[in-house]
C-alpha cells in the first residue's frame, strides 16, 4: 500500500561490516536522511560472517560487504572498489617511497586482520601470489585497532586507501602505493534474494549505486 501511494518512511535495517560503517556508510546516510526526513535508518556495527547471518534470518534488511561471497539466496549489488595501500609509521624506511613492491614486505611485521576475515583472505592471497609469505605480529577484528598498531610502528598493514584519509592528512601515518598492478576492496550491497523491498530501501539502494 506504502508503494502504491509512493510514500517513502519506514525503518531500514543495515549491518556492516566496521570500516564500512564508519568510513564509507556516514555521507550517504546523511544525503539519505535529508532526502527523505521519515525514514529512519538503523545501523549494526558486525563482523562479515555475521553481516550474512543478518541477512539470511531477515534480522536485517541490507548488509553491507567486503569482498561479497556468492549465494543462490542473496542478490548482490556491487557498489565501489577502493584502492589497496600500504601503511606504515611515518619514520619507517618504506614512509620515504613513492611505492613499493611486494617482494620488499618480505620479512616484515605485518599487522593484519584475524584469518577469517575475508579481507584478510584476499590479501594473503595477494602477497602469496607474489612471493611473500606473511609473517603476522599482530591480528585484530577490525580496521581502527589495526591502524592503531601501526600507528606506534607495531607493523606495517595493508588496507583500503579510504579509511585512512584522516590518518594520512594528520601525518600520523603514511601510505604507499603499491606496485606490480592495481588492486582493490570491493563493497557490496547484499540482501536475500526473493526479499519484497519497500520504497525506502529500493530509493536507498539507488543512493548507493548511484555514489560508485
Amino acid at each position: 500500500m506504502q508503494e502504491l501511494k509512493d510514500i517513502i518512511s519506514g525503518t531500514i535495517r543495515v549491518a556492516t561490516i566496521y570500516s564500512i560503517g564508519l568510513h564509507d556508510l556516514p555521507p550517504y546516510i546523511k544525503k539519505f536522511m535529508k532526502l527523505y526526513p521519515p525514514v529512519n535508518i538503523h545501523v549494526e556495527y558486525r563482523h562479515a560472517n555475521q553481516v550474512y547471518e543478518d541477512v539470511f534470518s531477515n534480522v536485517v534488511d541490507l548488509g553491507l560487504v567486503a569482498y561479497p561471497a556468492k549465494d543462490a539466496k542473496l542478490e548482490i549489488v556491487p557498489l565501489r572498489k577502493d584502492p589497496l595501500v600500504l601503511i606504515c609509521h611515518p619514520q619507517h624506511p618504506f614512509a620515504r617511497q613513492k611505492s613499493i613492491k611486494f617482494k620488499s614486505l618480505a620479512g616484515q611485521k605485518i599487522i593484519g586482520f584475524e584469518p577469517d576475515i575475508p579481507t584478510r583472505k584476499a590479501l594473503d592471497k595477494i602477497l602469496k601470489e607474489h612471493g611473500v609469505d606473511p609473517r603476522h605480529a599482530m591480528e585484530f577484528d577490525n580496521i581502527e585497532t589495526v591502524k592503531r598498531a601501526v600507528e606506534i610502528d607495531a607493523g606495517i598493514a595493508i588496507v583500503p586507501e579510504g579509511t585512512v584519509i584522516q590518518e594520512v592528512a594528520k601525518q600520523t601515518l603514511a601510505a604507499v602505493q603499491l606496485e606490480d598492478g592495481s588492486y582493490y576492496r570491493p563493497i557490496a550491497a547484499i540482501y536475500k534474494k526473493n526479499k519484497v523491498l519497500s520504497p525506502a530501501m529500493k530509493q536507498f539502494i539507488a543512493l548507493l549505486k548511484e555514489a560508485a
